[in-house]
């Protein structure tokens, strides 16, 4: 599996550094990509969050989400991922300060 990064370079919506996608390599999801993650600076200003993909939905006029992509069994297995994204987008961060 490999995770590209798309800078968010209009800064819109604030706060929204970049987006993620899940690209798989082998298995039976080789080819295909899971889009809907994003990498975004924390509203205090120390370090950053990923969100996972969500739908959202309405009920009695409220707006709530639903996540799409939710633990089997491990509950860590959605902190492994965000890692694996947050240090993708460090890595992506660095070759870009580089490459300027």
């Amino acid at each position: 599996m490999l995770v590209k990064i798309n800078r968010n370079d209009k800064g819109n919506p604030p706060g929204k550094l970049a987006e993620a996608e899940l690209h798989f390599s082998e298995g039976a999801l080789d080819g295909l990509k899971l889009i809907g993650f994003a990498v975004w600076e924390r509203r205090n200003g120390t370090g950053r969050n990923v969100t996972f993909p969500a739908r959202q939905y309405s009920v009695n006029g409220e707006r709530r989400s639903f996540a799409l992509l939710r633990p089997s069994v491990d509950g860590s297995a959605q902190d492994r991922l965000r890692d694996l994204i947050l240090q993708a987008y460090q890595e992506h961060e660095e070759q870009a300060a580089m490459a300027e």
